[in-house]
């Protein structure tokens, strides 16, 4: 019956797995002795019955983990999560080692006293087997032996918490069948007073307006829900109304900065609702009224494979389909649910969100998408990606986030969260800051969207970026802009999709696509005014990381990144993304149009006129 207390650094960091998502802060800590739970820990409140007429509070499963820990292997006391090797924690009788980390992972600790591992056995009760009955009550036991109240120095512990208090309630749940009764016998107390003082600790604890916070009082939910404890549902309630205007605003945008957290969001609300109307509370409307508004902000979020852009903590996912909704138009491609009602979408949160249509005018998975940052500072789950453009051409990846790489503090890891990461101006010979980036100005057109982007992404730096997105021919222009009182150099990012090779042609032009593709990517890099620059491109890179690709946390590809720089106290750095069809030929010319400079584009059969004016306005004429 090993415990022990881990060690971290101060910060905070995320686990997300199996559509589960928990904040975990990091503290120093040292081991506390073992000792039993008594009733100085209760609730100083007596318990009721359970509420009569409603369905009450349902076993929240285990969210896959226990996937991984089939009946034998929790028998003989092993635990496995993610991609690491099963490992046995404990003697092979439920006496379990809970500072056990083979593989120095935070999340594995996590999960392992999280108790969702034990899913499996817990179905085992429920169906009557003694043995699986005897080894999970003696697991808990001894995690509740181990871990004493208030186990905030270990935080695997504290941290999942809210995980582990929807697991007591299912062992009780199953164990009650098994029992054929409605209460407990003497011999249980301990586990209905384990519950009691979980839930203490979420009345002590709860995180605030946010996913982890959402999830604790769900829990909390469920221990009021179990017991009849009508001051539990109540507080719960009023966390939960609480906390969703703060987490969702009114146009569905949550305070994550992040779209797979948005999705996750989507599920963890509608779940907070169901579970109060189970034990006979009014919801109320803010939770249904801020969640239908989420969901609109996710169909807009998407590609046209379906496929949510990767901004912030997010893996390569696709949107759930949700019947009736603008989600199930988009999972369905158009042929079910209701159409999203706007084709650009900019949320006051930071994000806009655009396409060429809704599969109007020509097939559906055709469509070209893209999306944009700007908003407040770095938060959460976000990514130094303000001025950031992911984009998909016709449901080809051509610009892409480097997506999720767990919260490991490894440098490939952090490089995922930093500003080279994404597609944007960097400026790596200044001291970077997290910038709240402006959207100075936007208009849109049927067969245009036009935005300026302003900030200050380093000490001493002005950054412009203004953005054009073209329907027909699909393409994107940037003209990015810097200014310092001291030379600098300025880097324009492109981040591709792994898999291709990317040949530079000349010093303005890159091509890239995987061999024997039918679509090509054209990065030009155009001289104006005189300025030039350089074209190059990394991939792959260890030190300092460049060029990679995390489509999970358990998986990270090489991917190829093509780099425009310049140099000087200003910049300008004029870009365009041209896919096409590999066939296709592309080319461009510039000329001067009184003051400005108009940018002329061959795609194919297709031609487009581009004016710059001296601030920077990017406008397609007709």
């Amino acid at each position: 019956m090993g415990v022990r207390a881990k060690a971290v650094g101060l910060g905070v960091v995320c686990v997300v797995v199996c559509g589960t998502a928990v904040v975990v802060p990091r503290m120093m800590a040292k081991p506390e002795s073992g000792k039993e739970i008594d009733s100085i820990t209760m609730i100083d409140l007596p318990m009721s019955a359970p509420a009569a007429g409603v369905p009450g509070y349902p076993c929240q499963g285990f969210s896959g983990i226990e996937k991984k820990v089939p009946l034998p292997a929790l028998m003989n006391d092993t635990f496995a999560w993610g991609n690491t090797a099963p490992y046995q924690v404990g003697n092979g009788a439920g006496d379990i080692k809970w500072d056990s980390d083979p593989y120095q992972n935070l999340s594995w600790h996590l999960w392992l006293h999280s108790l969702r591992w034990l899913g499996n056995g817990v179905h085992a009760i429920k169906a009557g087997d003694p043995k699986a009955t005897e080894r999970v009550l003696a697991i808990v036991r001894d995690w509740v032996r181990d871990n004493p109240f208030s186990w905030k120095r270990n935080t695997s512990a504290s941290e999942s918490t809210m995980h582990r208090t929807n697991v007591l309630i299912c062992v009780r749940q199953s164990l009650l069948t098994q029992l054929k009764a409605k209460t407990l016998p003497a011999q249980y107390k301990w586990l209905d007073e384990a519950l009691m003082t979980h839930a203490r600790y979420l009345i002590d604890n709860w995180s605030g307006a946010h996913n982890h916070g959402t999830d604790q009082s769900i829990a909390l939910l469920g221990v009021g829900c179990t017991y009849g404890r009508k001051d539990l549902m109540k507080l719960a309630a009023q966390r939960l109304n609480k906390g969703v205007r703060t987490a969702l605003d009114e146009e569905g945008s949550t305070n994550e900065q992040a779209v797979g957290y948005a999705d996750f969001n989507y599920r963890l609300w509608g779940r907070a609702a169901d579970r109060l109307r189970d034990c006979g509370v009014n919801p109320g409307p803010a939770i249904e009224t801020r969640r239908q508004a989420l969901g609109e902000w996710l169909a807009t979020a998407t590609t046209a494979t379906g496929y949510l852009h990767q901004i912030g903590n997010t893996g390569q996912q696709k949107l759930p389909n949700v019947p009736g909704t603008p989600m199930e138009y988009v999972a369905t491609q158009g042929k079910k649910g209701k159409k999203p009602q706007l084709r650009t979408a900019i949320y006051k949160a930071g994000y806009v969100f655009g396409r060429t249509g809704w599969g109007e005018k020509r097939p559906f998975a055709e469509e070209s998408t893209y999306s944009l940052r700007f908003g407040v500072a770095r938060r959460w789950h976000g990514h130094e990606d303000h001025t950031a453009i992911t984009y998909n051409w016709k449901g080809h990846d051509i610009l892409i986030d480097p997506g999720y790489g767990g919260h490991q503090a490894q440098a490939r890891q952090e490089w995922a969260k930093g500003p080279a990461a994404h597609n944007q101006m960097t400026i790596p010979t200044a001291t970077a800051k997290s910038p709240v980036t402006r959207l100075v100005g936007s208009v849109s057109t049927p067969n245009s969207d036009y935005f300026q982007l302003s900030d200050r992404p380093a000490e001493g730096v002005d950054r412009t970026r203004d953005v054009l997105v073209l329907k027909d021919p699909d393409l994107v222009i940037t003209l990015d802009r810097g200014a310092s009182s001291s030379p600098q150099r300025y880097e324009t990012l492109w981040h591709l999709a792994p898999g291709q090779k990317v040949d530079v042609t000349s010093p303005t032009t890159a091509v890239a696509g995987k061999p024997g593709a039918a679509v090509r990517t054209h990065l030009l890099h155009i001289p104006i005014g005189g300025e030039a620059g350089t074209t190059t491109v990394e991939e792959g890179r260890e030190n300092p990381p460049q060029g990679w690709f995390f489509k999970d946390i358990f998986t990270v590809l090489p991917a190829p990144v093509v780099k425009f720089t310049h140099t000087g106290q200003d910049a300008r750095i004029l870009s365009a993304i041209v896919p096409a069809a590999a066939a296709d030929q592309v080319s461009y010319t510039t000329r001067p149009a009184g003051a400005n400079v108009v940018l002329d584009l061959v795609v194919g059969a297709q031609r487009v006129s581009i004016k710059i004016t001296p601030e920077g306005r990017l406008t397609r004429l007709p």
